[in-house]
């Protein structure tokens, strides 16, 4: 075991340290209460309603009032909806003195969102009208402790089930008549108040259980290496039950004052970051590779890629000497992307190097973070002082981290100490015992530190193809190569009983091409001979690795790897379509 010490990022700012969401909520509303929380499209295109966080924050307070009158202090509280603003307002008004709130995937089915219910013992749920047909059933047959039914879309309350609305403006009347139930609790920073769910299915799904002082702690850590301000404007993409959406998305903007947009949908991303006048986004790499793609493409089809080049070597030059004037050679790129985006921070899968230093050549800080639902989620980030093209920077300041085991070339499973890591696996001692030992958080991934103190994950440890002569293949390596082939979307690479030797494996990928970009690239729509010419491009890759991590045969698609609601591919599901081939 490695016990090296590794440094971690400097502090660049100054940030205020919360327990938790309440005295955050406070100081919010203290220091950025006249400041734009939220802005909304109308009927009329480029008019916008605002919303300031004194408007936002009275909501929070009634919707809180009302919550704890109806009877639901110390309660469990479900929400479960598209990305909008009642998701917001009801996660604070839950977490901020009223109970436990328990986020679920809202691209969960019918049945694991029904068992999810059951296992977290919720006794409410606030839930938007895309989900009235499953809680219809929950209240009919009485499943679980279930009780509460919250609408984020009935104006009125009917019947049983309760209207959000209605239920704000019934806390705002009871906050007028001196109600201080919510405005006065006392919120428990170390006990459980988030309840999350990681992703698979019900039965195998474990409740990770955070703390507000754990997430807190992340925020502040954010809040010291990365400059977001109440003049930016960030775009909410990323499912906000997801940690990472949840605390970088939306509970960090909220504790600086920062405005929120609400995207429409993928196909509404680019017009959404021009109309909303997007300044910071903060998503998953596959939508910033895709993006830069496009960019690039629309570059290209101007003829103007050779102009393009120069104007990144000689912008790269003069950056050298401390001269930025990316903004100002690559004007007209930020023209389609709305003029205003300066930041991009990409986490949640690896990110493709070429795209993060292409963005960055052209002026759009662009940097790679990671973490995990059990550390709240981010334990490593690049910013402008710290960046490696491939690393995900470094430590984050709160915590301590270390290599378990590592091997000749220093890879070993991450282990990372400090306030951010969860309590527990709620009521499953076994498997916390398994990820917490003697206070070190297990990550389960591979990775290693370079002698910068750069961190470099390398996949994950259940991921690893291990080969009869004992050397390790990395899939997510040989994944990052195949990407740079043109007209690839994306791949999955597996072992596979080598028919040669059945007591060892072969080294398989199965790769999914862009319908559009083939045609344009290969000039043919034949899969048989578009998996032939990516065939020859996949051999020319071999030659660049050691012969054992030679890919031996390629499955070839236009049909999309099958994923989670953050884009991780699920490779147990691809493995099991594989083999029935």
């Amino acid at each position: 075991m490695s016990d090296r010490k590794h440094k971690v990022s400097d502090k660049l700012y100054e940030a205020k340290k919360f327990n938790n969401f309440k005295e955050m909520l406070q100081n919010t509303k203290k220091e950025f209460g006249e400041e734009v929380a939220f802005k909304f499209k109308t009927e009329k295109t480029d008019v916008f309603k605002e919303m300031k966080y004194s408007e936002y924050i009275e909501e929070i307070e009634a919707l809180g009032t009302s919550l704890i009158s109806i009877g639901l202090k110390d309660k469990r509280i479900g929400i479960i909806s598209e990305n909008r603003y009642e998701w917001e307002e009801a996660y604070l008004a839950i977490t901020c003195g009223t109970g436990t709130v328990v986020p679920l995937d809202r691209a969960l089915p019918e049945t694991e969102i029904i068992s999810l219910i059951e296992r977290s013992e919720m006794e409410a749920i606030f839930y938007s009208s895309k989900y009235d047909e499953i809680m219809k059933k929950v209240k009919t047959e009485n499943i679980g402790k279930l009780q509460y039914f919250i609408s984020m879309d009935n104006k009125n309350t009917e019947g049983e089930i309760y209207s959000q609305k209605e239920l704000v403006n019934l806390g705002k009347g009871l906050l007028k008549n001196g109600a201080k139930s919510f405005t006065d609790a006392k919120v428990d920073s170390d006990v459980m108040t988030i309840m999350l769910f990681t992703s698979g299915t019900t039965s195998m799904s474990k409740a990770v259980a955070l703390s507000q002082r754990n997430i807190c702690s992340n925020v502040y850590d954010i809040s010291t290496v990365f400059d977001v301000n109440k003049n930016d404007t960030l775009l909410s993409f990323l499912p906000l039950h997801h940690t990472f959406e949840s605390t970088v998305g939306f509970l960090y903007p909220f504790s600086v004052g920062a405005k929120l947009a609400f995207c429409e949908g993928i196909r509404h991303i680019a017009d959404n970051i021009k109309e909303y006048k997007i300044s910071v986004m903060i998503s998953v790499p596959i939508l910033f590779e895709n993006m830069y793609k496009k960019v690039m493409q629309a570059i290209e089809k101007k003829g103007k890629a050779k102009k393009l080049k120069f104007g990144m070597m000689l912008s790269n030059f003069l950056m050298k000497f401390g001269i930025d004037k990316r903004r100002k050679i690559f004007s007209e790129i930020h023209e389609t992307l709305g003029g205003n985006v300066r930041l991009f921070v990409a986490g949640a899968a690896a990110f493709e190097p070429e795209v993060e230093k292409g963005f960055n050549s052209l002026g759009i800080e662009t940097y790679q973070g990671y973490g995990l639902t059990e550390t709240s989620p981010v334990i490593a980030a690049e910013h402008k002082k710290c960046i490696k093209v491939g690393s995900v920077g470094q430590i984050f300041p709160s915590l301590e981290a270390k290599i378990i085991d590592p091997n000749e070339q220093g890879i070993g499973e991450l282990a990372v100490k400090g306030p951010t890591v969860m309590l527990e696996y709620y009521e499953n001692e076994e498997a916390t015992k398994e990820t917490i030992v003697d206070g070190w958080l297990l990550t389960g991934d591979l990775a290693y530190f370079d002698q910068d103190d750069y961190l470099f994950i390398t996949g994950r440890k259940k991921n690893v193809i291990v080969l009869k002569n004992g050397k390790n293949v990395y899939p997510e390596e040989i994944e990052s190569l195949l990407a740079k082939i043109p007209s690839v979307k994306e791949s999955f690479v597996y072992g596979k009983a080598d028919e040669e030797d059945e007591n060892d494996l072969k080294i398989c990928a199965k790769i999914v091409y862009d319908k559009e970009d083939v045609k344009e690239n290969y000039m043919t729509e034949d899969e048989n001979e578009i998996k032939e010419k990516i065939w020859e491009k996949v051999k020319e890759i071999n030659k660049q690795m050691p012969t054992y991590k030679y890919i031996k045969e390629i499955i070839v698609t236009d049909q999309e790897l099958i994923k989670t609601t953050t884009q991780k591919v699920k490779r147990f599901e691809e493995i099991k379509t594989i083999n029935k081939r």
